[in-house]
């Protein structure tokens, strides 16, 4: 037996499909271990070596890995063939300890031909890849849990920071600001109109004594209005050019999920997830079946049989013009990662029509996407004859434009271009049959007030193919960083637009501060480049090494900055205190921190409040949810209470002490329903200890307003009803005030006694 191991079961279900009885194939379901979830993981004293964990929900996996890993004759590592995929691999082969008995093997689409001349083909594992993505996971780390619990600290608690995610959420906010800077113009267009037969004719001005011109207001308008209708307009010029438009390249990732939010609306989160069911496989009627090539690639090469193999449906399905004499080839762009194809489909013959009968709505739209833009990649360009025609007035220039179609060539399958207009913003408009000298005696002028606008925001598909452009992040991570900043609420959507918060503000502004290089987009592009540079066997340890140093004198600045010795000193060891700044507002700590950690408020006011467990005088604090009473002596004094108790007049049934009034900020708890003895919500209801009587769970909500005992915590006794004095005439037990302010019951269920202050009544 021969055992394969992939990443995904989906996968693993459409390889076992291709291939025969001796081999088996298992799927890992992704990482099997990684860097803890909960602290640092990276030893920054000894040369940044992480430390990896195996995943807890991992375990029943390797444990079944291994089980089989020990009867294979062979084992094929098949992950992803991407440098991800590459450090899976060897992961695997270290917690599975393969040894030698293990190869690797990559396959750019999931077919049976692929699969089995990559079996033809194993090789070792590519240290070169798997430093590479060790390198991007422990930088990302260091960043990610350095920055964070910064930004808890002076913003808000429960925020995060990330190396690409923070620059790509600057782009987005300071785009906002451009917006919110934006000063409008005013400016008027002048559209010059003329008949042609029976044909209406317009032109906008665009020209005033040779230079381009629009009128600012509405004085130069009319002006312009009344010197063209006195003149008169003439054909001065008329331009006719043949042109022809090449296709577009085969999707990459990038312009997968650009396209995909464009064109279908679809996020590039969900883009990716759908583009993946593509690739690994989709459980139809006939079974498992792969459709597209792999999805994580920002290449647009074709190999020689796929091109070979779409000609051939070009010529036979739209006939021979359509293919191009030489076939077409394109150009990565720069530091482009060439490992594998451009995303295709694997199979030519699976039209957008027949894979209709086995696909979903969503799974068939990307597909049709996808097969389309590779088609019309393989076809000829299109052909057009471009018109411009211009009409002089005195000093005045109107301009219109139009194209006609010579050949429709690719755009008879995929006819879309990312901007892509005339001279006159019109792709479509055909110019009449015009002379030059022709004139027209009696134009009309329309004319309409506009004001410039504002930049326009970002949207999924801008602001990809502006992170592409700048360099910022890699394709594959770039539908992650989009998820990032809308589950964190950094961003939201108006429409298709991003739209920073308010909190994004905070952060973008706090991190530009301290950190200019990691949040600036040519340092952050070239990280980028070096990254990549670990792949051709460069050192990743002295590529950490160089940043960090910068990166730690930074960190250490910013948690410090505003941070002010003082000369009062602390009241638990007598060293000078620091003036701190915290999320509240300033605070003094204890210049011997970890040693002493005291702290406090340099303007404590103290109460005439005791604390009830020291005696200590009690002093005035603020926290998130407002002023609150702290005992001065914390941490050995941890007692705290709220400052809005009001001393009722009734005493408390149990031990004869005052009431007070009290607002609840607690979940669920116990309670015992005859002496209001209360307990944790953990500990199983049944019978109260004191008083052998059974227990009640009962929540309180906050805010709301309950009776506790002011004799707290000797004496735990609370009530939501004000207690009475009075004594229940059934059963000795004290009387509560029902919420109508009138009857007065008995809050023992056992009892049921219930009256009326204008004549006592029972109710059982």
């Amino acid at each position: 037996m021969q055992l394969i191991i992939v990443e995904s079961p989906s996968k693993a279900k459409t390889i076992e499909k291709y291939l025969g009885g001796k081999y088996k194939v298992d799927a890992s379901g992704g990482h099997v271990r990684d860097l803890p979830e909960k602290r640092l993981g990276v030893n920054v004293v000894k040369n940044f070596e992480p430390n990896y964990v195996i995943s807890p929900d991992k375990k029943e996996v390797i444990k079944r890995l291994k089980e089989k890993a020990a009867k294979a004759d062979k084992i094929y590592l098949a992950t992803d063939p991407d440098r991800e995929g590459e450090a899976i691999s060897w992961h695997l082969k270290e917690v599975l300890e393969l040894g030698d008995n293990a190869r690797r093997i990559e396959f750019n689409e999931i077919s049976a031909r692929a699969v089995n001349e990559a079996l033809a083909h194993p090789r070792d594992i590519n240290y070169c890849l798997v430093d590479s993505q060790q390198a991007r996971r422990v930088l990302d780390r260091l960043v990610g849990y350095k920055l964070s619990p910064l930004l808890c600290k002076r913003i808000k608690s429960g925020l995060s920071a990330g190396r690409v995610q923070s620059v790509a959420l600057r782009i987005i906010v300071d785009r906002e600001r451009e917006i919110l800077a934006f000063i409008p113009e005013e400016y008027w267009n002048l559209t010059l109109s003329v008949k042609v037969g029976k044909t209406e004719f317009s032109a906008l001005l665009v020209e005033k004594n040779g230079k381009k011109y629009k009128p600012s207001d509405e004085e130069e308008a009319e002006k312009a209005e009344r010197e063209v209708l006195s003149i008169g307009a003439t054909v001065s010029e008329i331009k006719e050019t043949k042109t022809k438009s090449h296709a577009l390249p085969p999707f990459t990732t990038s312009t997968m999920q650009q396209d995909a939010s464009a064109k279908l609306n679809m996020s590039a989160p969900t883009c990716m997830q759908v583009a993946q069911h593509l690739y690994e496989g989709v459980e139809t009627s006939d079974g498992h079946i792969a459709f597209v090539t792999y999805i994580r690639t920002d290449s647009v090469r074709v190999s020689f049989e796929a091109q070979k193999e779409a000609r051939a449906y070009i010529a036979e399905n739209y006939g021979k013009e359509y293919v191009p004499e030489k076939p077409n080839f394109y150009k990565s762009k720069k530091n482009a990662q060439d490992a594998h194809e451009a995303i295709r489909p694997i199979d030519v013959s699976m039209t957008p029509e027949r894979a209709k009968n086995y696909l979903d709505k969503n799974h068939y739209n990307l597909y049709k996407l996808i097969y389309e833009r590779y088609i019309a990649s393989q076809m000829s360009e299109a052909e057009y004859t471009l018109k411009q025609v211009s009409l002089s007035s005195g000093e005045y220039v109107f301009r219109a434009g139009g194209r006609k179609v010579d050949f429709k060539g690719y755009t008879a399958v995929y006819d879309y271009h990312f901007g892509e207009t005339t001279e006159d913003g019109d792709s479509v408009r055909v110019v009449p049959e015009l002379t030059k000298g022709q004139r027209f005696d009696s134009p009309k002028i329309n004319k309409e007030k506009k004001f410039t606008k504002p930049p326009v925001r970002f949207t999924d598909a801008s602001l990809i193919r502006t992170m592409e452009e700048k360099g910022i992040g890699r394709p594959s991570t770039y539908a992650t960083i989009l998820s990032v900043l809308a589950k964190r609420k950094y961003t939201k959507k108006e429409g298709k637009n991003l739209v920073p918060t308010e909190i994004a503000f905070e952060i973008t502004d706090m991190l530009v501060k301290y950190f200019p290089d990691v949040m600036d987009v040519s340092f952050t592009a070239n990280m980028e480049d070096k990254l990549d540079d670990i792949e051709n066997g460069g050192d990743w340890h002295k590529l950490i090494a160089d940043f960090y140093g910068p990166f730690h004198d930074k960190l250490s600045f910013a948690t410090t900055d505003g941070d002010e010795k003082t000369d009062i000193p602390c009241d638990k060891c007598g060293a000078p205190m620091i003036r701190k700044n915290g999320r509240y507002g300033k605070f003094l700590a204890c210049s011997r921190y970890p040693e002493c950690s005291n702290i406090k408020s340099e303007n404590e006011e103290v109460s005439d409040v005791k604390c009830d467990k020291c005696g200590a005088m009690m002093v005035y604090k603020t926290g998130r949810y407002g002023k609150f009473l702290a005992c001065p002596n914390y941490p050995e004094c941890s007692n705290i209470k709220p400052i809005d108790e009001e001393k009722s007049t009734e005493k408390c049934e149990k031990c004869g002490s005052p009431m007070v009034i009290k607002k609840g900020k607690f979940g669920k708890y116990l309670q015992c329903v005859n002496c209001k003895e209360t307990r944790s919500l953990t500990e199983k209801m049944g019978v109260c200890p004191e008083c052998g009587k059974p227990t009640q769970k009962m929540t309180s909500k906050t805010g709301k307003v309950f009776y506790g005992c002011s004799g707290y915590p000797e004496c735990n006794f609370m009530s939501w009803d004000m207690p009475l004095a009075e004594k229940c005439p059934k059963c000795g037990g004290y009387l509560v005030l029902a919420k109508d302010g009138k009857t007065k019951k008995c809050p023992n269920k056992d009892c049921g006694y219930k009256s009326g202050r204008s004549g006592d009544k029972k109710a059982e």
